[in-house]
Parts: structure tokens; sequence; C-alpha cells
């Protein structure tokens, strides 16, 4: 009888990857990441251990929104209190916090779990071109579209 392999937690490698948001439209972006972080691009991937790497995204202000999503996607959150809804348009928050706008993008694509919370601590986001993970040498990953 076969049994079911397992990885160990001590047998989990974790990787840094490097991704350049320039140019890259936002959906195709956050589902490569989302992919990373879950681990399913590892062979030995397991839905209920948390298998996946670290992702450092860079330049993501310069994340593109394709049709005309950038003045009509609305983002909304409600405090909870009576007329709490604040709304803003994907270019306003996209000129305020571009990070925001691709964790936001990336949350929703992760299973809802109790790991999503764990998987996305491993995401850093920054805005400019450069971050300060220089010394886990993070692999630069090619986007295709």
């Amino acid at each position: 009888m076969m049994r079911t392999y397992f990885p160990k937690k001590t047998e989990i490698e974790k990787k840094w990857y490097l991704i350049d948001a320039e140019g890259k439209a936002l959906g195709r972006l956050a589902s490569t990441i989302a992919t990373i972080l879950m681990g399913k691009n590892k062979p030995s991937y397991t839905p209920f251990i948390d298998m996946g790497d670290y992702v450092v995204v860079i330049n993501a202000e310069k994340v593109k929104l394709t049709g005309n999503k950038l003045n009509k996607k609305v983002y909304r959150r409600h405090s909870g209190y009576p007329g709490g809804l604040k709304e803003i348009l994907a270019k306003d928050l996209l000129a305020k916090s571009p990070e925001k706008l691709i964790r936001l993008a990336v949350w929703g694509m992760l299973p809802k779990n109790k790991l999503r919370k764990v998987r996305i601590k491993k995401l850093k986001i920054y805005a400019g071109g450069s971050h300060p993970h220089q010394a886990q040498k993070p692999e630069l990953i090619p986007l295709n579209g």
C-alpha cells in the first residue's frame, strides 16, 4: 500500500522572488503573485500547508489597469457605523497608495482560509524601484503580458 507524502516543515525551502510591476496588468500580476505565495508553482504543493515563497514587488506605482478600470473601478470599505461607507476610485488609490492596490488584488485571489493572513505577510510591495531585501538575493520573475 502506498502512502501519501506530506512534506515536513523542515523540508520546505523558502525562496525569494522579485517581480517588477512596471507596465504589467494588475490582474495578471496579482494571480502570478498569489500562485507563488500559495506554493502552487512547486511540485510538492499541499493545500493545507504553507508552502509559499516570499515575493518582493517593485515599481508598484507603474502597474497598469486595462480598459476603463482606472476611472470606473471603485474600492469600498465600511466602518460599521451608520454612514460609514468609504469609496475610492482606482486611479486615486494608485496615486495615494499603489502598494495597497496590489495588496487588495492579491488578497482577493488567495484562498479564503486560515492560511490567507500568513501568506499575505510574505508579500513585500514597494512603490519605487528599490527595496531593502538585498540580503536574501531574490530571483527575478519574468511576466508575460
